[in-house]
């Protein structure tokens, strides 16, 4: 399963992330924002849309910067997830589908509950800030 990622940096150096809500799979962990990539659908096209939906904010396709990758096997499917940066945006992010949303801290990323594919993903984060 191909899903994408964004580490979205204000200019702070905080980094956003948002809770699965109750109901989805693995709810109440704290996980980049993002979600699947559809058929015919650039990762970057659908981080631009998936954005637009949950978080109502507008990224161009110009301010998302690849970081890394995760590799994850899971119980009946194998997801890889590239983690693109992006600093600049329109709008004030703001959760549209029921999920909390919070800034922190880099180093707040380690001690913060997240799915086994994101942690792995601190790291490169943390060299970048």
């Amino acid at each position: 399963m191909l899903v994408v990622a964004v580490a979205l940096i204000d200019p702070d150096g905080r980094v956003l992330i948002a809770e699965r809500p109750t109901g989805k799979s693995m709810a109440g962990l704290w996980e980049f924002p993002g979600g699947k990539v559809g058929p015919a659908e650039s990762p970057e096209a659908a981080l631009i849309r998936e954005l637009k939906e949950e978080l109502d904010i507008d990224v161009h396709e110009s301010c998302l910067a690849p970081l890394s990758f995760a590799s994850h096997a899971y119980d009946g499917f194998h997801l890889l997830m590239p983690l693109y940066v992006c600093r600049v945006w329109k709008g004030i992010a703001r959760p549209l589908e029921g999920q909390r949303l919070k800034w922190v801290r880099p180093a707040a990323l380690d001690e913060t509950p997240m799915p086994p594919a994101d942690k792995p993903l601190i790291a490169a984060l943390r060299e970048l800030l």
